[in-house]
């Protein structure tokens, strides 16, 4: 405590000026009573990887940016939904009800509004901005919350009499890039509420999965082997539509505690058809029972994979 710095402050702390990349004496000196939480790296991927599972039931174009935050591009979804802000509402719930966390969420048509769109609201809320508010918008953002622009830029812009969105975009190409360099492109286009950047996943997917949480636990082997037989057959579904076939299936449940656990079994050939993979998951499923508590989660993933194409899946229409 006496020689660090805060990895990250809680919205609590935050109230007391504690903020992260603080020494560790300032911190306690701020907040009297504040805790200090050794960090736990190992929970946070594995958590971290849970989250970018629930992203993944709607789009593969996830761009990670840390442990806890990414880009989704969710114009063609697989879940038929036609409106972003839905997305984000059903994303937000499933994390709470898988995870118990809260989550916000910034939605916009390019990843400068979305961004900006994800600072308001927050811990646990969402925030939208149209397309035909977008300008409107930008023209009252103080030049500070501009992404991209740090204590030394934004000290620039205002020497230069720039103050917020509306002045920035008053200003001419050639004087910002003058300025700023190859970086007063960027803020010419962010200005007019442009942004061309793609979300880039950095990584393929190594596994598909998904879950179901109950809102009654089950306990009967019977109710349990059924709901075991939905979650295959709805994995099945997943796999069909975008080709994919893998050799290693685990089985993860979640107790009536949280305690929860994961059995996995891999064969030599891909698991590929529905009899097999039904096969195994009951025989995962076995290996459990009976329980001696409810179970409030299933799921069924898919690893090892081997991937042929993607679909498209549905597009957004332009209302969000």
């Amino acid at each position: 405590r006496q020689r660090g710095v805060v990895a990250a402050a809680s919205y609590e702390s935050r109230k007391f000026g504690v903020h992260s990349a603080m020494p560790s004496v300032t911190a306690a000196r701020k907040c009297p009573g504040l805790i200090f939480v050794k960090p736990r790296f190992d929970i946070y991927r594995q958590v971290s990887q849970q989250i970018r599972e629930i992203f993944y039931q709607y789009t593969d174009l996830v761009e990670p940016l840390s442990l806890d935050e990414a880009y989704l591009d969710v114009t063609h979804n697989k879940q038929s939904e036609t409106l972003a802000t839905k997305i984000a509402e059903k994303i937000r719930a499933e994390l709470r009800q898988q995870l118990n966390l809260t989550a916000s969420a910034g939605i916009s048509y390019n990843k400068f509004l979305a961004k900006i769109a994800s600072d308001y609201n927050k811990p646990d809320g969402q925030f939208l901005i149209h397309p035909k508010h977008a300008l409107a918008f930008i023209d009252k953002l103080p030049i500070h919350k501009f992404q991209g622009v740090g204590k030394v830029t934004a000290a620039r812009f205002l020497k230069m009499g720039i103050t917020n969105g509306a002045e920035l975009r008053n200003c001419e190409f050639a004087d910002l890039v003058k300025c700023f360099g190859k970086s007063g492109s960027y803020y010419y286009q962010i200005a007019r509420g442009q942004d061309d950047r793609e979300v880039t996943p950095h990584r393929e997917r190594k596994s598909l999965s998904t879950e179901s949480t109950f809102e009654t636990d089950l306990i009967s082997p019977d109710e349990i082997h059924t709901q075991v037989n939905e979650i295959g057959e709805e994995l099945l579904r997943r796999l069909q539509t975008k080709d994919i076939c893998g050799r290693t299936l685990t089985l993860k449940v979640k107790y009536a505690d949280f305690h929860q656990i994961t059995r996995s079994r891999s064969r030599i050939g891909s698991i590929n058809d529905r009899e097999v993979l039904l096969q195994l998951a009951h025989e995962l499923i076995s290996e459990i029972l009976p329980v001696t508590q409810g179970i409030r989660l299933l799921g069924l993933g898919i690893s090892n994979l081997d991937i042929h194409e993607s679909s498209a899946g549905v597009q957004l229409t332009l209302d969000f």
